[in-house]
């Protein structure tokens, strides 16, 4: 589609339930709409929102409970799970980060984000068969408290990572590649999720893209987060009852050279409540590399990334957004940001 003919914003919502489920009267028809459907809301912005994907009610309910519980909590509970910076787990207190740093840009504000969060993720002890950097596999961290906190976000991470499967099959579909294409780059999979709360005074995040291929997020219906456009204006995102909203990360867009961007976003809370949301990352084997496939590089050109490892981009973001030191490496992203309209 030419760029003139694109809408300037759109979030489209897609059905994967063909994905989710085997017995229906035409499979192979409702996955190739489905698969059209991605690929259209991926060329137009990297966001869009699913349904029928399958995860219980009763699941984003426990979510919900555990969100609350753990971050009602005292401060000094929440601190005694804080981890050294360069190991992405546990809790992460207000102003510790600055996601616009990962893209090479200091924080409009001068301070680090205002938001809390708490990670859980792949751990090495999961696949003893292979030998894993405990630095990007590190174990998890749990509080003592709420007692059914722990058993509330495994539940929910254990859907929400099965939901990231069907839509790397369906983005295979997309792509028009093999269903093994990313066999080798599920494997172990550096996967995680960011259970975060922003204060309802000036709470907020930075503009960034995310690190990994694909992000699935839940939110509560407060506004706040945003969305850079096509007409480069944020706009505010608010994900429909029931649905979880999925955006593409770096990786999409390398692999795709751009056709597939990034989408860029930010969250700008107006002051009116608190917000919550739970982010699952799936950025896949820390050691996997992603370059430009062949049918999104014109014949003559050159492809707009060179190779880079998982391991590669993780390490030079994490560093911008936690460790503060920016990263140069994401002049695209950064160019975008830095032009855009409020």
């Amino acid at each position: 589609m030419p760029a003139s003919a694109r809408p300037a914003f759109e979030i489209v919502t897609i059905d994967v339930s063909p994905y989710v489920a085997d017995a229906l009267p035409h499979p192979d028809n409702a996955r190739r709409a489905v698969a059209r459907a991605f690929d259209a809301a991926a060329r137009t912005g990297g966001i869009m929102q699913i349904v029928g994907h399958g995860v219980p009610d009763a699941d984003i309910a426990g979510l919900e409970d555990a969100i609350d519980g753990f971050f009602a909590l005292p401060e000094t509970d929440k601190l005694a799970l804080r981890l050294a910076p360069e190991i992405n787990r546990g809790y992460s207190p207000p102003h510790s980060e600055a996601l616009s740093k990962s893209i090479g840009i200091d924080p409009a504000e001068r301070t680090n984000d205002n938001f809390e969060s708490f990670n859980v993720g792949t751990a090495a002890s999961e696949f003893p068969h292979l030998v894993l950097p405990p630095e990007h596999y590190p174990e998890n961290v749990w509080p003592g408290h709420p007692l059914a906190f722990r058993g509330q976000v495994a539940d929910y991470y254990h859907e929400v990572q099965r939901v990231s499967g069907v839509l790397m099959r369906v983005i295979a579909d997309a792509l028009g590649v093999a269903p093994t294409f990313f066999d080798g780059f599920d494997t172990a999979s550096v996967d995680m999720l960011r259970l975060n709360v922003y204060p309802e005074a000036a709470g907020g995040m930075g503009a960034h893209t995310d690190f990994g291929f694909v992000t699935v997020l839940w939110a509560d219906r407060m506004p706040g987060l945003q969305f850079l456009g096509l007409d480069n204006s944020w706009h505010d995102v608010v994900v429909a009852p029931g649905a979880l909203l999925v955006n593409l990360g770096d990786l999409a867009a390398r692999l795709t050279n751009y056709v597939w961007p990034a989408a860029l976003h930010r969250v700008r809370v107006p002051g009116l409540e608190r917000r919550r949301s739970a982010a699952f990352f799936h950025d896949g084997f820390i050691d996997g590399t992603i370059e430009p496939l062949p049918a999104f590089v014109e014949p003559g050109e050159r492809p707009l990334y060179e190779p880079i490892t998982v391991r590669e981009n993780l390490v030079a973001k994490l560093r911008g957004s936690r460790s503060g030191q920016r990263n140069y490496a994401a002049a695209r992203d950064a160019t975008r940001a830095r032009s855009a309209r409020d």
